[in-house]
């Protein structure tokens, strides 16, 4: 017999009854795997694995799955405090191959404690592993632990490449903080001696033929693939082989003020304001002054990111993709008209940006599924300005910034404002420029998580079916309230109900007892946000919207 299902209010999918929280487990993103994967990077020093580590688990971490890096160096370092010299890793220096044998072991039963208990899905194992004596460990362990193995070799074999790898990035690590340039890469060169003596590359024509792995050869030149196992693989070497590492500069900048955003109104296709249309006059002047070779332009199919690139006097690409974020039934709408026609779906965003839903409509969630095809592409380009809305703008920053689902939807993108984004080593270094077009400010700030009187509200106007269920529930409200207050005297953070996210500020303090379930819903009105007295919620909504493609016109 078919099970009753339940909708959550938040992000509108259907669960099961029972036992099942309104918001997401944070430490939980989409099963694209039946079981975890630990990712081996191998190679010879210096050639660029700690890069592919941090920037695949930004990618990973951004879309949607748990990743985490455990980079065995660091482990070292902890565990040897003060580097001497090469010595450390000749091979026949036993004392020292113990030391980074336990090192190695302490990095993977973190590993195991991050899959197994943690809630992470990946875990990024950053060392040298050019050993087949060191890869049948951490294959056996893998396979005790229930793991699926993936192995990504880099192999480089330009010494100029090697070079500007150390230059950049090796002589400025704690190894060498107190050595001068030459000394230390006279060292580090020595140190890749030390490896190379017994370095054995994967072989996926022989002994390796059972393995999946990427070999990546100088530096995307060229790739070797074998046995990928599932789909959170595929999507890997998909990414590995669309990064490159060319100097490049990317442009993000919303489209200038609309005549909605004058208004206040979200979403829409309104045209550009007198103010709007003189940003997209600065902007062009800006874009001349950056003096920069075959730059590309892409913008979104709405009217006011294609008028601002128009004038540019640049050919430009429209992409669906990088339309802003549909909002459903609140399309074309004030805020505080949605507080007054959707007051429950006003409140249930601010409860949780990131995973809420719009009816109808969609949430950042949905929003980066459907940018993942841009970040592809801007990650194989050169120099690129992209003309898009506030939501978007933000989800691509996240992206490059490193930042979390907590705090995409919370990042500042003011209008008529530039953000220059410049790749460096291990991340990103980002300039904001203010065109001097002044404009209106669209930014909301995070609100204060709702205290429990107010959720208490909410639980209320779900169980009212009978008055025997309404004291029932103010019982449990006023124990709820008397709960938080009692917990802010503890040291320990406040937790959101059904969350592992402590709250942002301490929950307000306890309202008097109130006796008629009249008198409570009443003070709750006038104590808490209008928001939080909300009509009976819909009887149903409809499905997940059909996300938009990438789309070249």
């Amino acid at each position: 017999m078919p099970m009753e299902l339940t909708q959550s209010r938040i992000q509108k999918i259907w669960l099961p009854p029972d036992n099942h929280p309104a918001l997401p487990h944070r430490s939980c993103g989409p099963q694209l795997t039946n079981s975890p994967t630990v990712i081996v990077m191998v190679g010879l020093p210096a050639r660029g694995k700690t890069y592919i580590s941090k920037k695949l688990t930004r990618y990973l971490n951004w879309i949607g799955v748990p990743t985490k890096v455990f980079n065995v160096g660091e482990y070292r370092r902890e565990a040897v405090k003060h580097y001497s010299s090469y010595d450390f890793f000749r091979p026949d220096n036993e004392e020292a191959m113990k030391v980074r044998k336990q090192c190695a072991l302490h990095a993977l039963r973190d590993v195991k404690l991050y899959l197994s208990e943690e809630g992470g899905q990946i875990a990024v194992f950053d060392a040298t592993n050019t050993t087949r004596d060191r890869r049948a460990m951490i294959l056996h362990f893998a396979k005790e632990n229930g793991f699926k193995v993936f192995f990504i070799e880099s192999i480089c074999n330009d010494p100029n490449v090697v070079a500007t790898n150390i230059m950049e990035v090796k002589l400025s690590s704690p190894d060498y903080r107190d050595c001068n340039s030459a000394d230390a890469m006279d060292d580090f060169m020595k140190r890749i001696s030390c490896y190379q003596s017994s370095y054995q590359p994967l072989d996926p024509d022989n002994s390796d033929k059972e393995l999946s792995l990427i070999k990546v050869i100088d530096v995307g030149r060229r790739y070797l693939v074998n046995k990928v196992q599932d789909h959170i693989q595929s999507r890997i070497v998909y990414y590995l082989m669309n990064i490159h590492v060319q100097p490049r500069t990317i442009y993000l900048c919303r489209h200038g003020e609309s005549e909605f955003n004058l208004k206040g109104k979200i979403g829409g296709d309104s045209g550009l304001s007198s103010r709007g249309k003189k940003f997209s006059i600065a902007l062009k002047r800006f874009v001349q002054e950056q003096n920069l070779k075959d730059l590309k332009v892409w913008t979104s199919q709405l009217k006011r990111t294609i008028q601002t690139a128009e004038a540019l006097d640049l050919p430009y690409e429209q992409w669906k993709a990088l339309n802003e974020i549909d909002a459903g039934v609140c399309e074309e709408l004030t805020y505080d008209e949605i507080k007054e026609k959707h007051p429950e779906e006003f409140a249930l965003r601010d409860q949780d940006k990131y995973y809420y839903r719009y009816p109808s409509g969609e949430s950042y969630q949905d929003l980066v599924q459907r940018l993942e095809p841009v970040i592809m592409e801007l990650e194989r380009q050169e120099n690129v300005l992209v003309v898009c809305h506030q939501a978007v703008m933000r989800c691509l920053l996240a992206y490059f910034l490193d930042k979390s689902a907590e705090e995409m939807p919370y990042l500042k993108c003011p209008l008529h404002t530039v953000l220059k984004l410049t790749p460096v080593a291990y991340g990103c270094r980002v300039e904001s420029i203010f065109l001097n077009i002044e404009a209106v400010n669209t930014h909301r700030d995070k609100p204060e998580f709702p205290g429990p009187f107010r959720r208490c509200v909410f639980k209320l106007m779900r169980m009212m079916r009978t008055m025997k269920q309404t004291r029932a529930a103010l019982y449990f409200c006023q124990k709820e309230d008397q709960t938080s207050v009692d917990a802010k005297k503890g040291p320990n953070a406040l937790m959101r109900r059904n969350s592992v996210t402590p709250l942002a500020s301490p929950e307000p303090t306890k309202k008097p007892r109130i006796n008629s379930f009249e008198e409570h819903v009443a003070a709750a009105a006038s104590a808490a946000h209008p928001t939080c007295m909300p009509q009976e919620a819909p009887a149903q909504l409809p499905g997940q919207p059909v996300l938009g493609k990438a789309c070249l016109t």
